[in-house]
């Protein structure tokens, strides 16, 4: 970190290094290490989250009386520094961070007594209903319907690149429920059990050869009334606010973990190639230095926070930075595995343990295609620019 911790702050940072060391388990630790996506797949994903739970520490960021911690800014991203050095698995942040903070902000009391729980034990698991096949960026121009009958909702339509909807029991989707005026006008925000008869999900395979993603089929899906979250045909605000919370949060303690596994998998590759191993030095620094950087950002943002500020720009700005810098190490470590990166080596022989290449090397290729996403997933980052760019030119 790039400032000096208080004695409050160290004795925390401690008391987080004493939990990973009795309860991150080394099966843990690996599937955690070998995550080449956003986050970890449902069984080690899950698994965690549990630990978590049964700990306190599974949704940090929300208000005491509902299972928050109410930790400081500085005590959230010692966690989270934590958390990224021991390679603990990355948890799933579409319950905890996604679409708890918007039923927190516009639930009524009985729906979060029906729906906070689950998400914080982990009871249940949830999938975004957000991207249409033509509305991704262009999120208003969303087509799912979904039609008032008595005391439900029928829903018709179709979501695609559903993260982990082959394992969700619960969803929270935007839907169209009524027409005319601008886009932005007549979308509903709904949650719902997502074993309601109708719905059908159908895997995408992505380039990395990863099923995370999903297209879902609504085929008149009959949910009850009491599943729509703040007023119908406001939506959109809702909507709006659960992005903040998506592009927000620390990117630095994820790239610097990343940045000291690519300089031990560099000092391996190159031990006999000097010159190389120079220049890749050199380049690895340039990283470390740009990622000096965006933990300065996060560092203004976690003293605005303090301060009660509104976040403003900074998701997008740190969304920006985070996810490209993102894209450049994945980039570094094709290129320090070299050929053994195009080396196919079967599921079967990761699950086992022990690997017939590098580590670094078996998973580059993968996190490399699966990082290219990276700057389109919570709006891309032409659309986070114009955000930027808008702001600015207002001020």
């Amino acid at each position: 970190m790039a400032w000096k911790l208080s004695p409050a702050e160290t004795a925390f940072r401690d008391e987080v290094r004493d939990f990973l060391t009795r309860e991150l388990t080394p099966e843990l630790r690996v599937a955690g290490r070998r995550c080449s996506g956003i986050f970890n797949d449902y069984e080690d994903g899950i698994r965690w989250h549990r630990i978590l739970a049964r700990r306190g520490w599974s949704a940090p960021k929300w208000p005491v009386e509902h299972g928050g911690t109410d930790w400081s800014p500085m005590q959230h991203y010692i966690f989270a520094s934590e958390l990224a050095a021991a390679d603990a698995p990355r948890v799933a942040p579409m319950g905890t961070g996604m679409v708890a903070p918007v039923i927190i902000a516009f639930g009524t009391e009985a729906q979060k007594r029906a729906w906070l729980p689950g998400i914080r034990s982990g009871d249940d698991y949830w999938c975004q209903g957000y991207s249409e096949p033509q509305s991704g960026s262009d999120l208003a121009s969303l087509q799912c319907k979904a039609v008032r009958d008595g005391e439900h909702y029928v829903i018709n339509g179709t979501k695609i690149w559903t993260t982990h909807a082959q394992y969700a029991n619960k969803m929270f989707c935007l839907v169209r429920t009524t027409s005319g005026g601008k886009a932005q006008q007549g979308i509903s925000f709904l949650c719902f059990d997502f074993q309601t008869p109708g719905i059908t999900v159908r895997p995408i395979i992505s380039i990395s050869g990863d099923h995370e993603l999903n297209q879902v089929f609504f085929d008149d899906v009959r949910v009850p009334a009491d599943s729509l979250l703040g007023e119908e045909n406001q939506g959109w605000t809702v909507a709006k606010y659960l992005l903040q919370h998506e592009r927000g949060g620390a990117w630095t303690p994820m790239l610097r973990e990343r940045l000291r596994r690519l300089r031990a998998a560099a000092v391996a590759a190159f031990a006999r190639q000097a010159q190389a191993a120079s220049d890749m030095a050199l380049r690895l620094a340039e990283i470390e230095c740009a990622t000096d950087a965006v933990e300065a950002t996060e560092l203004l943002q976690l003293r605005a926070q303090a301060r009660g500020e509104p976040p403003g720009i900074r998701p997008s700005m740190g969304k920006v930075l985070g996810s490209e810098l993102r894209q450049r190490i994945t980039e570094l470590a094709v290129e320090i595995a070299g050929p053994q990166a195009a080396i196919d080596v079967p599921m079967a022989d990761c699950e086992a343990g022990e690997l017939p290449l590098p580590e670094e090397a078996v998973f580059a290729m993968s996190a490399y295609l699966n990082d290219r996403a990276a700057s389109i997933y919570a709006g891309t980052n032409e659309v986070q620019r114009n955000i930027i760019a808008a702001h600015l030119l207002a001020h």
